[in-house]
């Protein structure tokens, strides 16, 4: 792939992630550090791989994505709003009464979103019912999910991981959001599940490593998908809470963030710099 496309790729996820300030801005607070973590990948997602069209959201033949982590919710919400699948202004109602973007994604308020999620650990659950009910109804749609690597200690996981390798659906990819942070601290103290990779190979997945905030990589790998044939696909992307802020980056204090006005400035300014550097 050559460069432009990869630019114009950066600067979408670099206008994505301003689309989130913004919303902290109007909410005054949110779970900033995983929705900036994995934004590159949602970018790639929606800007793409995806087949999805703003106008008609409930296309039969569309893609689907599940937001396993649903607390990363604003991540999905800027994409959708860059994408043209509701007005930006709504942005600016995040963390208001009634507003179509709660702090878990809610389908029933806003196009684009598939499925109710932020209990974690029952995303890919929907995913696989999703994807057998494509093949059943004989479409070759996929269905794609993020989710976080703090949510892998939910058991609901590997009941679905199981059950997605045996009806071998391999029009499933998933993406872990491997920034090794929670509200908690570091994974590995908290529950660690590694090495990731392995676990999902045993239970007979398809298996990459990648750098998830590196648009290239991002790009080839779901040019390679599905991994294995008839296999059910995982990317363990390797991440940073909280990428694109230089002040909030790899700090676990950052995952639900109450900016004061020094530190929203702060990162306004260093995001609109980062859309003029990528800009084309």
């Amino acid at each position: 792939m050559d460069t432009t496309p990869l630019r114009k790729l950066e600067n979408t996820a670099a206008r994505c992630r301003r689309k989130v300030i913004r919303m902290i801005e109007a909410g005054h607070a949110g779970h900033m550090g995983g929705a900036l973590s994995c934004l590159d990948i949602v970018t790639a997602l929606y800007f793409y791989a995806m087949k999805v069209d703003p106008r008609n959201p409930q296309m039969p033949g569309r893609d689907r994505f599940i937001l396993s982590a649903g607390h990363k919710c604003m991540a999905q919400y800027a994409a959708l709003a860059q994408k043209g699948f509701f007005d930006e202004k709504v942005l600016d109602t995040y963390g208001a009464l009634n507003t179509k973007l709660p702090g878990h994604p809610d389908m029933h308020k806003l196009p684009g979103v598939e499925a109710n999620t932020g209990a974690l650990g029952h995303g890919l659950s929907i995913a696989l019912g999703m994807a057998l009910g494509l093949r059943i109804d004989g479409k070759k749609a996929r269905v794609f999910v993020v989710m976080g690597d703090g949510e892998l200690a939910e058991g609901s996981n590997w009941e679905a991981a199981a059950a997605a390798a045996h009806h071998k659906a391999g029009n499933i990819v998933l993406f872990v959001d491997h920034n090794g942070l929670q509200i908690s601290g570091r994974t590995v103290d908290v529950m660690n599940m590694d090495p990731v990779e392995d676990r999902f190979a045993a239970f007979g997945w398809g298996v990459a490593t990648i750098n998830g905030n590196d648009m290239a990589e991002i790009v080839n790998v779901l040019d390679s998908v599905p991994l294995k044939a008839g296999k059910p696909s995982v990317i363990v992307a390797n991440t940073v809470k909280s990428r694109g802020l230089s002040f909030a980056e790899g700090k676990a204090e950052y995952h639900y963030w109450k900016p004061n006005a020094e530190e929203l400035k702060k990162a306004i300014d260093e995001l609109d710099r980062k859309i003029e550097e990528t800009a084309l």
